[in-house]
């Protein structure tokens, strides 16, 4: 029985397939947020006449906010009360998902196939 020899692939071949998956690599994670689909919003909250000690601040913090240049509590207030907006949206879950099982679902569809042809090639029909 023959041994089964996978076809060769040129180096043209090789260096466009590395073009292709860098593209894809950096849309995949550009796009999301170029969609406005990911990336975290923060919401700070209002605090009238802050003081160190009305945002939580100890000595220690109120020293290191004033080597980062923060010499008054008005100034860092913003940075200190903000806070990440988990919310999402149901429709862009469902819709990932969607993508995501469609996706290994044409994969093992095009892989069944693609082993199939390598089984009968090398054992026959």
């Amino acid at each position: 029985m023959p041994r089964y020899v996978a076809p060769t692939q040129g180096k043209v071949g090789q260096i466009i397939d590395v073009i292709v998956l860098l593209i894809m690599a950096i849309g995949a994670l550009y796009i999301p947020l170029w969609m406005g689909l990911a990336g975290s919003a923060k919401t700070p909250q209002a605090i009238e006449n802050p003081t160190w000690e009305s945002l939580g601040q100890n000595p220690v913090m109120v020293e290191q906010w004033q080597k980062l240049g923060y010499a008054d509590p008005a100034s860092a207030a913003e940075l200190i009360t903000a806070r990440f907006d988990y919310s999402f949206s149901i429709t862009a879950l469902i819709v990932m998902i969607v993508v995501i099982v469609g996706y290994y679902a044409i994969l093992l569809r095009f892989s069944e196939k693609e082993y199939r042809e390598v089984i009968a090639e090398k054992f026959g029909e």
